[in-house]
């Protein structure tokens, strides 16, 4: 009756007294029943008297010229209230993975950033804090909205579970694993602004499902490294239900962004690392695959459509591929090792007969009667990949089945999988380069990290007119304007410094002169020339502590749009010049910046196309593997034309260029035995490397000329390249010119023996002192040049060929690659007289006897 009642009358809005009122109680009773088989938790007392406590602050102790951390009091708050409060708080920077990783300690950034940035700037705020960084001292105490709550802890006795039902709920528990984030706004309506309805396009998280309006994707979702991702969500896992969806773009996305960075982003969508699929989710033939596994599975020639997590069993002799209880569904590639045997009843076939040790399907059946194969009792048959079959014991090997009239059309009917057309044996490489392109000569062009290995390889393009693809200019062009923000954000700071530096002078003279800290006088004092307006402020403070944060890729140059206004106002700022002023004062901001920074209105519009120059000039072009590769031939100049002999030989006039850079040559230079059918080696090596510092792989500060050194010895004695030709590429000629007056080579403890001759008239003359630079710079040359020489020579007992280059002179870097030419045509040269005094030693000796 009670339970009719409730469902009949209208039930009352509980309130946090009537909570405290109601309370439901539990009553403990004494156990009688059976012997318990576990141990029963225990409940151990604790000993208020051992907890250490802090001993009282004296009375005398002043806290005025100190702040201290103060303990808030512990009061009763609303749940309710404070979960709404959680749901509509601004998204935090702060990756969402670090919660699913455990990670006990990390830095998060909050951001107000995208989202709020804009109001405080037209709200006109001067002060700090759009960034704020805190430390999060334990991620797993908290539950964030997205990620399902535990479970409360319960006893149950053990095996008391069915390992099947474990592993199916393991893998359901993995892919659920992720909850949709609850918004306050109307169903329909934007996650973030809170607008629209269910007929307004929306962009959809791939992670945890919020959907954001035409004007909120770009704040909360940034410039997506990892596809449709809010920021918070880069680098956790994405929801299985989405992982068809995956690379196909929406209407709102190529409204929003160009079609280049559509691609981009669906590109990335697809192959990003975060995206793949776990492998672990993937069980095959009753075993989890592994890492590598998964890889040979979905790189294979033909590899299984629409992967997702679930139970699958494989034949490897035929290719057959289906799900767990079910018939096959695909033919793929064949001699996979991935899963574990294959069970007879994995396609839960009732037929008694059995191909490759698994009991087949009825359909299968009907396909292996109209082949015209016999099937007569229970037999056991053995089907290759190409069809071809002979039963089990006879050596009469028949077939192949495909080949049959109307089996095609028998498989379309039952809905039974067919070969491909590409079906090949595993291993196979079908795509194997032809006979021109194996005997092309090759260029290795290798050196440590910013020698400008480069420059000298997009020299090489532009100076043989090989033209940069839609997808490399437009990469270039992202990575410019990534760069300039980052060029913006080193200034910014140094604004900073030297703002502080005036202050803090202000302070000392106005100490000196007597004259106190009065109101009026304080805030005039804080008004410099390197003071910005209100609205740059604000903008100065994020960037800078985007910057910090190591966030810059995320928002740029997705976000380039949004602020570039910002940066023709900033440009024209006072302020911002009298930093630009002394920007050879910071030592974080490269040389080259100047170039990009006195045309950065240009390069933040969005219409921007990048020069030749401006492709020359940019930092931090490398491919995805750290390898490039593109062929040349050397155009005929005039003074080869006009030499008497010459010959145009067509058969070498085609070379290729591969560019390595340092950090895909593996611990050791293992990698480098991918690279023996290399002609020679060109090792770069940057002249003004002798006083500049890196950190090395174990996080120790070395001189990068040593580095550079170290590196040179490993790879000249790597038995790959024992009998090949090296050019030595001393680069940076230009700038050695300019800082050898300033920093002396003996900087480097490897030159520490450098004394050039200098006459006297080196100081006295100053109409020539550019011919004395010159001259110094020229020995300075020499000196590196015949140190690298006499290393090579007492690893290698062979001599090394030197050339100094200037990347971004075009005429430096043609000498250098034809300097390349002649050295592999003298050693043509050399090889074919050595082969024929041989044949004619052979046909002497032969006429004598």
């Amino acid at each position: 009756m009670a339970a009719l009642l409730r469902k009949i009358l209208p039930v009352e809005k509980s309130t946090p007294i009537d909570d405290d009122i109601n309370v439901e109680y539990s009553f403990a009773i004494e156990y009688h029943g059976p012997p318990i088989t576990f141990d029963i938790p225990k409940l151990v007392p604790v000993d208020v008297d051992g907890l250490p406590t802090a001993a009282e602050v004296s009375s005398s102790f002043s806290l005025n010229d100190i702040s201290l951390p103060v303990i808030q009091p512990i009061v009763k708050t609303n749940l309710v209230n404070q979960k709404g409060k959680n749901i509509g708080s601004e998204p935090s920077l702060a990756r969402k993975s670090i919660v699913r990783a455990g990670l006990s300690k990390e830095l998060s950034i909050k951001v107000d950033s995208l989202d709020s940035l804009s109001k405080r700037i037209d709200d006109g705020i001067s002060g700090r804090g759009s960034c704020e960084i805190q430390e999060v001292s334990d991620v797993n105490n908290e539950t964030p909205c997205h990620v399902r709550k535990p479970s409360v802890v319960t006893f149950v006795e053990p095996e008391s579970c069915s390992t099947e039902e474990s592993e199916y709920s393991e893998i359901e528990s993995v892919i659920h694993d992720e909850q949709p984030l609850v918004r306050n706004g109307k169903k329909g309506t934007c996650y973030r602004c809170l607008k629209g309805n269910r007929f307004t396009k929306k962009e959809v998280c791939i992670v945890c499902n919020a959907k954001y309006c035409y004007k909120c994707v770009l704040r909360m979702m940034g410039s997506m490294p990892e596809g449709r991702k809010c920021v918070t969500c880069i680098g956790g896992k994405i929801d299985e239900s989405k992982r068809g969806s995956l690379g196909r773009t929406s209407r709102l996305l190529k409204q929003l962004l160009s079609e280049f960075e559509v691609k981009r982003v669906m590109r990335t969508e697809k192959t990003c690392e975060a995206n793949q699929l776990p492998p672990e989710l993937v069980i095959v033939n009753g075993e989890p695959l592994c890492q590598d596994e998964l890889q040979v599975l979905q790189t294979c020639l033909n590899p299984p459509e629409n992967l997702k997590p679930g139970y699958y069993w494989y034949d490897k002799l035929s290719g057959f591929w289906g799900k767990e209880a079910h018939g096959p569904c695909q033919i793929i590639t064949a001699q996979l090792n991935v899963g574990g045997h294959i069970k007879a009843n994995a396609s839960n076939g009732d037929t008694n007969i059995i191909v490759n040790n698994r009991i087949i399907t009825k359909k299968e059946l009907w396909l292996l009667q109209l082949a015209g194969v016999h099937c007569e009792g229970n037999p056991s048959f053995w089907l290759s990949a190409d069809g071809s079959y002979q039963e089990e014991g006879q050596n009469n090997i028949k077939g192949p089945i495909w080949n049959k009239m109307g089996i095609k059309i028998f498989c379309a009917l039952l809905s039974l999988p067919v070969p491909p057309n590409t079906m090949n044996p595993a291993g196979e490489d079908v795509n194997q380069p032809t006979l021109e392109q194996q005997l092309l000569p090759k260029i290795l062009l290798v050196g440590y990290q910013k020698s400008g290995t480069s420059t000298i390889y997009k020299q090489a393009k532009i100076l043989y007119n090989i033209p940069f693809t839609e997808n490399e200019c437009q990469s270039i062009k992202l990575i410019i304007q990534r760069n300039l923000y980052g060029y913006l954000a080193i200034l910014l700071e140094g604004r900073e410094r030297f703002e502080e530096e005036i202050l803090l002078e202000n302070r000392k003279k106005q100490t000196a002169d007597g004259s106190g800290s009065s109101g009026s006088t304080s805030q005039v004092d804080r008004k410099t020339k390197y003071s910005l307006s209100p609205r740059l402020k604000a903008f100065s403070d994020w960037l800078v502590q985007v910057m910090v944060s190591g966030n810059l890729e995320v928002i740029f140059p997705a976000a380039t749009r949004e602020y570039a206004p910002f940066i023709g106002e900033l440009w024209n700022d006072v302020a911002f010049q009298a930093t630009y002023n002394r920007r050879h004062e910071l030592e974080m901001l490269p040389r080259i910046a100047t170039y990009f920074l006195e045309r950065a209105v240009e390069i933040s519009r969005m219409d921007y196309e990048p020069s030749d120059m401006d492709i020359l000039y940019a930092e931090g072009i490398t491919s995805s593997n750290g390898l490039s590769c593109t062929e040349f031939s050397f155009p005929s100049i005039e003074r080869e034309a006009s030499i008497d002999g010459y010959q145009h030989d067509p058969s070498s006039s085609s070379y290729q260029l591969i560019r390595l850079h340092p950090s895909s040559l593996g611990e050791n230079c293992k990698w480098v035995e991918m690279f023996e059918d290399v002609d020679i080696v060109l090792f770069c090596v940057s002249l003004t490397d002798y006083d500049e510092f890196s950190l090395d792989s174990n996080g120790v500060l070395t001189n990068k000329m040593m580095a550079s050194k170290q590196l040179f010895e490993t790879v000249i004695t790597h038995p790959t390249f024992e009998k090949k030709n090296f050019l030595l590429i001393l680069n940076k000629a230009d700038l050695l010119e300019e800082k050898i007056e300033q920093v002396p080579l003996t900087r480097c403890e490897w030159f520490n023996d450098f004394n050039p001759v200098i006459s006297h008239n080196y100081y006295n003359n100053c109409s020539n002192n550019r011919n004395n630079h010159t001259s110094l710079s020229l020995s300075a040359f020499h000196y590196i040049a015949v140190k690298f020489k006499r290393l090579f020579n007492s690893l290698t007992d062979r001599k090394l060929l030197v050339s100094m280059v200037t990347g971004l002179e075009p005429d430096s870097v043609d000498e250098a690659l034809r300097y390349c030419r002649h050295i592999l045509k003298w050693n043509e040269t050399e090889n074919s007289l050595v082969n024929n005094e041989l044949s004619s030693t052979d046909i002497e000796a032969s006429s004598t006897s």
